[in-house]
């Protein structure tokens, strides 16, 4: 595919529609708690406002499934915007005039196209929630039309939303005369990009969360691509299980057994090593305050796994050190709680640690360098979780494949 980046386009004096992805978290006042994603997007918006164009923004927040949510309006993320451009150096110009953040009372409409045509260069418009639109995640052509007809220039910034074939992320975007990659999205695919090239050896993914059935397509991908696959979460109980362990009352994908054996005999005929917890923090309920450590293949019935153990994190650890490439998406165990987060800090603090070339994508694997004071040292961090694992699929997301030009 041929991707232009936003840097080769004329921005000045165009309105210039930019899907980013501010899904970000709102306490119970409705203010911005984690302003990573917005804070990622800061080039490519700096570099639309410092060329002069008028710049539209699309976003979506949560899941209100078409229909308006008044807690889930961008009216705090547009004030978070403001500061954040504002500490960035986005001021006052020579004329004396404020870089403003308008945040929109609608998607589209009358007084949508009035606020763009009215807003003056180096200002910032914010539609409102783009998925409070029923057309939004239907990818309707009367939604996607009346987007294009704000722009004159389409930029794709937000890589988190770009495996959903949406009206704004690909409706709208063959109806735009120029469009392009913003930087945090050649970014994404840069880094994500080189895990699928040729790597520096040894190789070590790092997959933890619910289900098999979640990254099935990515674990077979990888195993032509890994020197080792360590897994942990709860999806390692099925590879458990499928090996004969009793697992008590822990979560077991049953209709994924024989997949998990089929992936375990693929790993083998490859070469690829396959660890799998030795021990695990287990507890009757996910509510329990406190856990004890039993063996991974031996928990007594009754109750769950709901963490590696100590073993399981120094194997881990172990051989994350000795890695020259490192892919981690999802936690160890049920990181929301403290008594069964330890596993994930711990692998956070090992992938930071070794010194490779190193990409975590996934919200709790991210949420656990943040916690740990490590993120600094990560290669890249992806802003995109199921975006990220679909990619590390080998697919062609829409959202990528719509800005082929």
């Amino acid at each position: 595919m041929t991707i232009r980046r936003i840097d080769q386009l004329q921005l000045g004096g165009k309105r210039v529609f930019c899907r980013v992805d501010f899904n970000v978290p709102l306490d119970d006042q409705g203010q911005v708690t984690d302003n990573t994603r917005i804070q990622a997007t800061l080039p490519t918006l700096l570099k639309v406002l410092e060329a002069g164009g008028k710049l539209v923004l699309g976003t979506h927040l949560g899941r209100p499934k078409g229909k308006i949510d008044h807690k889930l309006r961008l009216e705090p993320v547009a004030a978070e915007l403001a500061r954040l451009l504002d500490r960035a150096g986005h001021g006052v110009d020579q004329a004396g005039h404020r870089g403003a953040v308008i945040a929109a009372e609608d998607v589209v409409g009358d007084g949508v196209r009035k606020l763009v045509n009215d807003l003056p260069a180096g200002d910032v418009l914010m539609l409102e929630n783009l998925r409070f639109h029923p057309g939004e995640t239907k990818n309707d052509e009367t939604l996607a039309r009346e987007l294009a007809a704000l722009a004159d220039v389409y930029v794709n910034d937000a890589f988190g939303t770009a495996h959903r074939a949406h009206a704004s992320t690909v409706g709208m975007v063959g109806l735009v005369k120029e469009r392009a990659a913003g930087f945090l999205m050649m970014k994404e695919l840069e880094m994500l990009g080189r895990l699928l090239g040729t790597v520096e050896r040894p190789f070590v993914a790092l997959l933890g969360g619910a289900k098999v059935a979640d990254k099935i397509a990515v674990i077979e991908n990888l195993l032509g691509k890994v020197n080792a696959l360590l897994i942990g979460g709860a999806m390692a109980n099925t590879f458990l299980k499928a090996q004969g362990g009793e697992l008590g009352a822990s979560r077991i994908e049953d209709d994924h057994l024989d997949t998990a054996r089929r992936i375990l005999e693929q790993a083998r005929a490859r070469g690829v090593t396959v660890v799998l917890p030795e021990d695990a923090v287990v507890a009757p309920s996910l509510e329990a305050s406190t856990g004890r450590i039993v063996a991974a293949n031996a928990v007594p019935s009754g109750e769950l796994a709901l963490d590696i153990g100590p073993q399981t994190r120094a194997r881990f650890a172990q051989i994350i050190a000795k890695a020259k490439t490192v892919f981690w998406n999802g936690p160890m165990g049920v990181f929301e709680q403290p008594a069964f987060a330890a596993g994930t800090l711990a692998a956070a603090l090992a992938v930071a640690a070794s010194g490779a070339f190193t990409v975590v994508g996934g919200g709790d694997s991210v949420a656990a360098l943040n916690r740990s004071g490590v993120a600094q040292k990560i290669s890249h961090i992806s802003t995109g979780g199921g975006a990220s694992i679909e990619f590390i699929e080998g697919k062609t997301l829409p959202g990528i494949r719509a800005l082929d030009s």
